[in-house]
């Protein structure tokens, strides 16, 4: 059985013994950073199997450089990160790890819905400063959060869990989708188009892929129809949002704040956006728990694991690929 595997970063185990129980040569980044495309094309050449990470551009060139490959097993929910038709073109299968940082990536929008609205982080800021004044009457107020509309667009496994949450502080909800979703209606959440949804919602919390026709779905537009009150939740991905227009938004007082895990051209921000008070501004921990990871690196190793073995892989996302 081939078994010439490269793992284009560190990751936590199992994974990685996963793939080795099986495979001939396991080779793996030694470094925790990203490669280079040109460092990319170099490591894939000759490999029969790669477990690589959404950071990873693994575009046409790539794949191209990777001739012969079986798999690409990403360590990700989403993998807009991968072409998918260059790879289908190319017999290539790629897979994915759904449903293992549902509930942790449902925390981290949690805390930045209570972070941000109650200035938790501007609040940490000015303590650690020797700031703190004392007590007082008008002294960093908040919004509230307890009794308020939550808005959940894209009404999928995350966003069902958001509004789980969002029970227990009396929140009405409203969800927009191409679909109803039931568990979001026995919550007692309402379906409602986008600008319904941005018009009524006093926190918008973000839960789409990244696909063309969400890229800058809260955009301008999308922002001026939210409240002055509102604010801006995304565990999504960063270019959901125009990071440009959100600076705008937010110093121009259009919305109250934002609370972002994702960014627009990761690992930067747009021009301004740490300058924004208004905000609370996380780096990418959605799933950054030790067994959420784990469990995404178990995955990623089965299913690159059942490739070489010349099965089908539990989670492949182009099965128009599959020849088996």
């Amino acid at each position: 059985m081939p078994g010439r595997v490269y793992i284009t970063q560190p990751i936590p185990e199992p994974g990685p013994s996963l793939v080795k129980e099986v495979a001939e040569l396991v080779e793996q980044n030694p470094d925790d950073r990203i490669l280079s495309a040109e460092e990319l094309r170099t490591k894939v050449a000759g490999r029969d199997a790669v477990l690589c990470l959404l950071t990873d551009p693994i575009n046409e060139s790539v794949l191209e450089a990777a001739e012969g490959c079986k798999v690409f097993a990403n360590m990700a929910v989403g993998y807009n990160n991968v072409d998918v038709a260059a790879a289908t073109k190319r017999g290539i299968l790629v897979t994915n790890t759904p449903g293992v940082l549902t509930e942790a990536t449902a925390d981290i929008a949690w805390t930045l819905i209570l972070g941000v609205a109650r200035r938790a982080a501007e609040g940490d800021v000015e303590m650690r400063a020797g700031r703190f004044p004392g007590w007082g009457p008008m002294y960093m107020l908040g919004g509230d959060v307890s009794g308020r509309t939550l808005g959940l667009v894209g009404p999928g496994r995350i966003a069902t869990a958001v509004a789980e949450r969002a029970k227990g502080f009396r929140m009405p909800l409203l969800y927009h989708g191409r679909r109803p979703n039931p568990e979001l209606d026995a919550l007692g959440a309402r379906q409602v188009p986008l600008d319904e949804l941005l018009a009524e919602s006093d926190f918008v919390s973000l839960h789409v892929p990244l696909t063309p026709e969400t890229k800058h779905l809260i955009d301008a537009r999308a922002l001026s129809k939210m409240k002055p009150t509102a604010y801006l939740i995304n565990t999504a991905r960063g270019p959901v949002v125009d990071e440009k227009a959100l600076v705008k938004a937010l110093k121009s007082g259009q919305i109250a704040g934002a609370g972002l895990d994702v960014y627009e051209d990761e690992p930067k921000m747009a021009e301004g956006l740490a300058d924004c008070s208004n905000t609370m501004l996380l780096p990418h921990l959605g799933s950054a728990t030790v067994a959420t990871r784990a469990a995404m690196s178990r995955i990623a190793g089965e299913n690159l694991v059942a490739a070489l073995q010349g099965k089908r892989p539990p989670n492949l996302v182009n099965p128009e690929a599959w020849k088996g």
